[in-house]
């Protein structure tokens, strides 16, 4: 075929080229870093000191509410002349920290130039952690937890009453005083409250508490419409009760919404050593087991419903409310909402604390007691694990280990960053904070933060911001910080 070019004028081929030359100009020559308009600057920000697969964290911001944050270098294009501020944060690597030089600085970007800036990040000391006191004179403080939003922090004592600490000073009048209602026999008394994921709107708060005859009543309660500082004494709505014959020790304890929205409610397994009745492994009971109810439209009439999903709704000789079962003492457990996983500390027996981590939404686990204690058969050289949730981690009895472990959270608060993703614990007796890290169904990196022994340690709890707090039974609370 004869070529098309062939017939037309020779000006034609001619100009076809100087187009497409001025076309490739335009673009740059086909690739490459655009160089800055006439009335537009560049900004090229170098962010150094970073290992490999550790963002950065530079804002940088300008005219125009302009706003960017950029966790590696970068040429920032198209700006606008001005004055550009770059502030850049410190971030996180692993238990220690990575700061930035400088913190802050600022930069002239001009119209038809590139100005440029430079990060550099590098190691710091490894975090430190201490305690830092912000309540005494309590009376065996045994939780502390907070509404959403709310910059209270409402802590229980054991005898019955909910104080309420605002800033930094502890109220007189209690929000709530159940005292009548309970006793401090063997392990009774108040031992727990959930606040409603609406309180803000409804008022309501959960507490769990055993009654005078020694059985677990979980209650709906509603704070006062004139004072949001004490709890309207005539609200009170009996959700359940659970019998707890015999024994006046082995009662769980913890109430907590989960991220499903549904209330969940940690019950022991009735008490004496070894759960002689076998209360953990009878799905029939409700004691030694991890609870789920629907509390969302409470009334006298029905105080609670069975959520769907449960794993034995609707199933013969077996109770609705059971999530998951086989366990000992439950005293404390943590909902980690970012990775979705439920933390477990469950006491142990005679010879080994554990910590079971498993998905939140895998329902009907079974966590091994009395089959097992811990990782190990329990009163016996042999036994059959299959169906059993195995712990994360565990430890023995002894000199550097403790009695009985007091279970907290997955740290998700702002003031420790290095901290973030770790799940802290601690011991009863020997009053230690530890913390490990799980990831891929593993726990790792398990960390004992020399904290010396501040008294028994009773319980942790977590504030509306996520912060961190270890109650002693020395009456003191205290915060988590760095050191």
């Amino acid at each position: 075929m004869r070529n098309v070019l062939s017939r037309l004028p020779f000006a034609w081929p001619a100009l076809l080229l100087a187009c497409c030359l001025a076309l490739l100009s335009s673009c740059g020559g086909g690739g490459g870093h655009h160089p800055p308009g006439a009335a537009t600057g560049s900004l090229a920000v170098t962010i150094g000191g970073l290992p490999a697969g550790v963002a950065g964290a530079v804002t940088v911001s300008g005219p125009g509410a302009y706003s960017k944050l950029l966790t590696a270098s970068a040429t920032l294009t198209d700006l606008a002349p001005g004055a550009y501020a770059l502030n850049a944060a410190s971030v996180a690597q692993g238990t220690g920290t990575l700061a930035p030089t400088p913190v802050t600085q600022q930069v002239q970007v001009n119209a038809g130039a590139t100005a440029s800036a430079s990060v550099s990040y590098a190691a710091t000391a490894p975090l430190a952690l201490a305690l830092q006191e912000v309540a005494s004179g309590l009376n065996a403080p045994i939780f502390l937890t907070a509404p959403s939003g709310d910059s209270r922090l409402f802590i229980l004592e054991r005898p019955g009453r909910i104080r309420v600490l605002q800033n930094g000073n502890l109220l007189a009048t209690p929000f709530l005083d159940i005292g009548t209602l309970t006793s401090t026999s063997g392990e009774r008394g108040l031992l727990s409250l959930a606040f409603h994921p609406q309180y803000a709107s409804n008022g309501y708060f959960f507490i769990y508490y055993t009654n005078l005859a020694g059985d677990i009543v979980i209650e709906r309660r509603q704070v006062s419409a004139g004072n949001a500082n004490v709890a309207d004494p005539l609200s009170a709505l009996t959700i359940i009760t659970i019998a707890h014959p015999t024994f006046s020790n082995h009662y769980g304890g913890l109430l907590s919404f989960g991220p499903d929205g549904y209330l969940y409610a940690g019950t022991g397994d009735g008490g004496s050593a070894g759960d002689p009745p076998g209360n953990a492994q009878n799905t029939n009971v409700l004691l030694g087991k991890l609870l789920r109810l629907d509390v969302g439209a409470s009334s006298v009439a029905q105080p609670y419903a069975i959520p769907p999903g449960n794993p034995f709704a609707g199933t013969a000789g077996a109770r609705g409310e059971i999530w998951a079962y086989g366990l000992r003492n439950p005293w404390r457990y943590a909902f980690d909402v970012p990775a979705q996983l439920l933390y477990i500390a469950d006491v142990g027996q005679a010879n080994w604390e554990e910590v079971d981590v498993r998905p939140v939404s895998q329902a009907g686990n079974n966590y091994g007691w009395n089959v097992m204690e811990g990782a190990h058969c329990y009163n016996s050289s042999s036994c059959s694990q299959a169906g059993l949730v195995l712990p994360a981690i565990e430890y023995g009895h002894d000199a550097a280990g403790g009695c009985s472990i007091t279970g907290g959270y997955v740290y998700r608060g702002t003031a420790l960053p290095e901290l973030a993703g770790q799940y802290l614990y601690s011991d009863y007796c020997s009053g230690w904070l530890k913390s490990f890290s799980y990831g891929n169904g593993t726990a790792s990196a398990v960390t004992d933060w020399g904290i010396t022994n501040v008294g028994n340690i009773l319980s942790f709890g977590q504030d509306a911001q996520n912060e961190l707090y270890m109650l002693s039974g020395t009456g003191k609370v205290y915060r988590i910080v760095r050191k």
